[in-house]
C-alpha cells in the first residue's frame, strides 16, 4: 500500500514502525540502572532543547511566539504526555515486561476514541464501538483480574493510566495555544515535560541512586537520538505526505514489534495470555482507526461547545 506513495514513504513508515517499537526494549535497559523520572527527565531536556535550538532560527517568529500562554499550555501538554506517560511508563517496566507494556499503550486510539466522543460530542460509528468493547475485553483478559496472572497488576494499571493521560494530552493539544509548527510545539512540551521530570525526580532523591553504566547510557543516547530526533521527524513528515489512514498504522504495528524484540533481545516470554489480549487490543486499534474517516453529525459532549467556540475563532480572519 505505501509503495504507491513512493520510496522515502515507505522507509520514513517503516522507521516510525520499528524506531519507536524498539524504544520500550531501550527504556528496558536504561531503567536497569538509571532511577526513571531521573532517565526521562534527561532524555526530554535533551531532546526539546535540541529541538527548539533547531527548529526556532528556521521559522516565523509570529507563529513561534513563546510567551505565557504558550509556556502554561506546553507545561499542561508536557505534564500529561511526558510526565504522566513516559514517566509512568519508565516507572511501571521495572515489573512489566516490555512486549506487555507496548500492548497496553497501543490502548492509546481506544481512550482517545473515547475521550473525543465523551468530551467534545463527536460521534461514532457502531463499528468504532465494537471496537472499543474488543479493546478492553483484551485488556481485562491481560489483567486477568480473577486469577493467578502473569502480570504485575499495579504496573500494568500504571501504564493504562499513562496512556489515558497520553490521550487527554493529546486531545488539549488540538485547541491550545501552543506554538504553530509542530516541530516548536514538539520541543517546547518536551522541554517543560523534562523540566517537571527534574523536579519530581529530586524530590524522589532519584539523583543519589543512578549508575551511569555503559549499556544504560548508550540505552539512553538511542531514545534521545533514535526514539525522539529520528522517530519524530520521520513521523511529522509523513503526516504532511502521507494519508493519516497509513501513518496511523504505527499504532497496531509498534506492539507487535516490541513483543517480537522482547523475546529476542531480553528474552521475554510470549504466552498465551499475552497472545489473546494483544490481539484483541490490536483488533480493536485497527478497527477503530479505521472508522476514523466516518464523518458523522457531532454530538453531545462536556466540552463540545467551549470546542464550537474555539474553531470558530481559530476560522474567523486576522487583520
Amino acid at each position: 500500500m505505501a509503495a504507491r506513495y513512493g520510496v522515502r514513504v515507505w522507509l520514513a513508515l517503516v522507521t516510525v514502525y520499528l524506531v519507536w517499537g524498539s524504544t520500550f526494549i531501550a527504556l528496558a535497559v536504561v531503567i536497569r540502572d538509571l532511577p526513571p523520572f531521573l532517565a526521562m527527565s534527561v532524555r526530554h531536556l535533551v531532546a526539546g532543547g535540541v529541538l527548539l535550538a533547531f527548529a526556532l532560527p528556521r521559522g516565523d517568529r509570529d507563529g513561534d511566539r513563546i510567551g505565557r500562554r504558550q509556556l502554561a499550555a506546553a507545561f499542561v501538554f508536557g505534564g500529561l504526555l511526558f510526565v504522566a506517560g513516559h514517566g509512568s511508563l519508565a516507572w511501571a517496566q521495572q515489573t512489566v515486561a516490555a512486549g506487555v507494556a507496548a500492548l497496553l499503550v497501543g490502548t492509546i486510539p481506544i481512550w482517545m476514541a473515547l475521550f473525543d466522543r465523551v468530551a467534545f460530542g463527536r460521534r461514532l460509528p457502531v463499528v468504532a464501538y465494537v471496537g472499543i468493547a474488543i479493546g478492553f475485553a483484551g485488556l481485562a483478559f491481560l489483567f486477568d483480574p480473577f486469577g493467578d496472572g502473569s502480570v504485575d497488576r499495579l504496573g500494568a494499571l500504571v501504564i493504562v493510566g499513562g496512556a489515558m493521560c497520553w490521550a487527554i494530552g493529546s486531545l488539549y493539544s488540538r485547541g491550545a495555544p501552543l506554538p504553530r509548527r509542530p516541530l516548536v510545539s514538539a520541543g517546547l512540551a518536551s522541554l517543560c515535560g523534562g523540566i517537571l521530570l527534574a523536579g519530581y525526580s529530586t524530590v524522589l532523591g532519584e539523583v543519589g541512586d543512578a549508575t551511569w553504566t555503559t549499556d544504560a547510557t548508550l540505552a539512553l543516547g538511542y531514545l534521545i537520538v533514535v526514539g525522539s530526533f529520528v522517530g519524530f521527524t520521520a513521523y511529522v513528515w509523513l503526516l504532511r505526505v502521507a494519508p493519516i489512514s497509513l501513518v496511523s498504522t504505527y499504532a497496531y504495528v509498534n506492539p507487535i514489534v516490541a513483543v517480537a524484540l522482547g523475546w529476542l533481545i531480553l528474552g521475554e516470554e510470549i504466552t498465551a495470555q499475552m497472545l489473546v489480549a494483544g490481539a484483541a487490543v490490536l483488533v480493536s486499534v485497527a478497527v477503530i482507526l479505521r472508522s476514523g474517516g466516518t464523518s458523522l453529525e457531532p454530538g453531545r459532549g462536556l466540552f463540545a461547545k467551549q470546542r464550537s467556540i474555539a474553531v470558530a475563532a481559530a476560522t474567523e480572519p486576522t487583520a
